[in-house]
Formats: structure tokens, C-alpha cells, sequence
């Protein structure tokens, strides 16, 4: 599933962030932002529309991302995949 398709406020934990390119910077700034596997991710709140942005929080920090960046996150529902695991 992608971060775009989360409902408000639901939680899920992210497995991956793609990149579309060998050097990526988006995808990379997306993992220096904290999108990495495990993460708990929470999308706050959504433009009307399925316009631009979607407001989402990761640790205790929020980020408007443009649908573009958010549809390269990969999430899951299940915390037990990404626990066990340890994230990477």
C-alpha cells in the first residue's frame, strides 16, 4: 500500500521509500526526513479533492508532502513484520 492511500489517521509503518532514478534526491531526502522501514507514519490531514499536500507526522514531526513524494512511500498496517525484523 502507498502513504497516499492511508485514511486520516490511521497509522501504518513504512517498508520502503522507491526511487525512480540510480541517485534519487527525493527519495533520499524522504529518507533523511525519516521515512525508513519501521517508522510509524500517520497521515493527518488531506487537501479536499485528493489535491496537493497531505500532512503527515513521523516521530513527532510533521511534513506537507506533495502526492508525487507521498505515492513513493510503501507502508503496511501490520507493526509485526517491520518488529521483528528490526528496521533497516
Amino acid at each position: 500500500m502507498r502513504l497516499t492511500d492511508l485514511t486520516k489517521g490511521a497509522t501504518a509503518y513504512v517498508e520502503r521509500v522507491e526511487d525512480v532514478s540510480t541517485h534519487d534526491p527525493i527519495a533520499q531526502r524522504l529518507r533523511d526526513l525519516g521515512f525508513v522501514c519501521g517508522e510509524p507514519v500517520r497521515v493527518v490531514a488531506r487537501a479536499p479533492w485528493s489535491a496537493d499536500p497531505l500532512l503527515v507526522q513521523i516521530g513527532s514531526t510533521r511534513f506537507a508532502l506533495r502526492r508525487a513524494e507521498a505515492e513513493r512511500v510503501s507502508v503496511s498496517l501490520d507493526a509485526v513484520a517491520h518488529t521483528a525484523g528490526g528496521a533497516a
